[in-house]
């Protein structure tokens, strides 16, 4: 029994009487949230600069300024109170988010404005700096780099009475073009059916206007692909 108490009381005297609160003062929550909104303005503006999907947002990218906001709020709640941070912990862990982020980057942002959060939330405002210019830096030469041309799916719809056509049709992409490669071929009643991958040299289309003048050719269709859609 005695050593029951002594033990409560070791735990009691170390843990629960302890102060767990740190002094913030209000110019320290004010400097630390301003510096938080001018780098989450900084990303979202290379989000914007640097955006190749789809349909661009505007609500996402206000979301990337607000998250690192939130998140740098919650980590000095956690850093100046223990007791606190073990009950945010848990209403934390009941959160679910069901946004389906389609475009890989959307996910790469959403994790750069919770990193300078989580860092400038920390205290550790030297690290959220050189993270934001070397990620941004990063962006703005893997967004710009490209190392082949953008890939196009090629539709040539012909007669191929004699089998011939097809093979001439290839055999013209195949020297004037980067890549070509037979994705499918639907053949019916003498008509045939082409879909082509290819890539342009220096996007020259000219190879539409030459598939045109050949008598054995219907129509040609040039689609630009990214991957997400289709134009």
């Amino acid at each position: 029994m005695e050593q029951s108490i002594q033990f409560q009381d070791i735990i009691k005297s170390s843990f629960f009487d302890m102060d767990f609160t740190s002094a913030l003062s209000i110019g320290e929550i004010f400097s630390v949230l301003i510096l938080t909104f001018l780098m989450g303005i900084y990303i979202f503006f290379i989000y914007r600069k640097t955006f190749q999907g789809v349909l661009y947002t505007q609500t996402y990218n206000v979301s990337l300024v607000m998250v690192s906001l939130v998140t740098s709020l919650v980590i000095m709640t956690i850093s100046s109170n223990f007791v606190l941070s073990l009950g945010m912990v848990g209403a934390l862990s009941i959160v679910r988010f069901r946004t389906a982020i389609k475009d890989s980057m959307d996910i790469v942002f959403m994790f750069w404005a919770i990193s300078i959060g989580i860092a400038n939330g920390a205290g550790f405002f030297k690290l959220s700096f050189s993270g934001l210019i070397v990620v941004s830096i990063a962006l703005l030469i893997l967004t710009n780099f490209k190392s082949r041309s953008s890939p196009y799916l090629l539709i040539v719809n012909y007669v191929d009475n004699n089998q011939k056509h097809g093979e001439e049709i290839l055999n013209y992409l195949k020297d004037n073009l980067q890549y070509a490669v037979i994705k499918s071929k639907t053949v019916k009643n003498g008509n045939a059916e082409l879909a082509i991958e290819v890539r342009l040299k220096d996007n020259d289309h000219k190879i539409i206007d030459y598939l045109s003048t050949l008598d054995y050719v219907g129509h040609s269709t040039l689609v630009s692909y990214n991957g997400d859609y289709v134009s």
